[in-house]
């Protein structure tokens, strides 16, 4: 067994609508499996050096055509079962599916999901076909060791699971102690079942902020007080501050990561992070950013001055978060301190 092991963290890999077109143009026939891997451009070799890629999967993955009847929405994303290769050519481990789009194309494009993910060996958390389901923890093992996953969402009540409904883990962002047992609840269920290390996924907050308002920060902290090690945040669709917590590490939010969306130019959702996060032994050792660009249904790395821009962005953010954030040659590197 490695001595140190390395969990790369990603934001929204969203496979639907224009990005779906280039799946099904180019993932068919004898190269699929290098087609499938050219989604990720010149970033694939940094995912396959991890134990293991995690994600926010911003889309139903269905051949099913009616949209959501639960709710009005605007956008529905949806991609063809061809595009678990996708996933499994970035080394993508396990996805969250505590979001807004998972139900896009209703209950059953959520089965047909937990179907190829299963069928693809991808773990998954935070929806399922009951509220027990959505709300349980995902195992993984890599390298001997265990992982317990949680997903969690704010966005899009009319997705939660409720008893025998199919959904996702609905959680409101507070502190409020009948929110904070429910997470305890869930930490302690992946303890109990083995898990090492802890992650919770959290698809919260609304759109193009650049920074967490202070109840997250509150919410945050208590979640890693309760036992949460590393807390995964996306939903913004542009990254922002990383902290250091006590014995944990926060990501507030992780942006995009693969999509097909408009780029505001000053916000830039064309920049992001792979969040290379180094655990050794019982702690987190050390945080790597590498910055990237996304261009239309392709991720590469970043480079130049905008790859210097990338980082001096993050570095601005994670001021108020007395983050100690420096220079790397790959790009920034956070050191936990003991």
């Amino acid at each position: 067994m490695k001595e140190t092991m390395t969990l790369a963290f990603v934001g929204d890999v969203m496979l639907g609508r224009g990005v779906n077109e280039e799946i099904v143009r180019r993932v068919s026939g004898q190269d699929a499996s290098l087609m499938a891997a050219s989604f990720w451009g010149d970033v694939l070799p940094v995912l396959k050096a991890a134990d293991g890629v995690i994600a926010n999967l911003e889309c139903a993955i269905t051949s099913y055509p009616v949209q959501c009847r639960r709710t009005p929405k605007v956008f529905h994303f949806r991609a063809d079962p061809v595009a678990v290769e996708v996933l499994r050519a970035g080394n993508i481990r396990w996805v969250s599916l505590a979001n807004n789009h998972i139900l896009d194309f209703d209950d059953q494009g959520l089965f047909d999901t937990l179907h190829y993910l299963d069928a693809a060996g991808i773990g998954h958390a935070g929806a399922g076909r009951t509220d027990a389901e959505a709300i349980a923890p995902a195992l993984i093992t890599l390298q001997d060791r265990t992982i317990g996953l949680i997903a969690i969402t704010d966005n899009e009540i009319a997705f939660a699971a409720e008893h025998n409904r199919p959904g996702t883990y609905y959680l409101e962002i507070t502190i409020q102690p009948h929110v904070l047992q429910r997470v305890e609840h869930s930490v302690k269920q992946a303890q109990e079942a083995g898990a090492q290390w802890v992650i919770l996924s959290a698809h919260w907050g609304p759109n193009m902020v650049t920074t967490p308002p202070n109840h997250f920060q509150d919410f945050a902290h208590a979640t890693v007080d309760l036992g949460v090690d590393i807390f995964y945040g996306h939903s913004a669709h542009i990254f922002q501050a990383v902290e250091h917590y006590k014995r944990g590490l926060i990501l507030y939010d992780t942006g995009d990561f693969l999509d097909d969306y408009a780029v505001d130019p000053d916000l830039h959702n064309d920049w992001s992070f792979v969040f290379l996060v180094d655990l050794n032994g019982n702690r987190i050792q050390r945080l790597r950013l590498i910055p990237v660009h996304l261009d239309y249904a392709r991720v590469e790395l970043a480079r130049g001055q905008e790859f210097d821009a990338i980082c001096e962005r993050m570095r601005s953010r994670c001021t108020k978060f007395h983050t100690p954030l420096v220079r790397a040659p790959e790009g920034l590197e956070l050191v936990m301190a003991d």
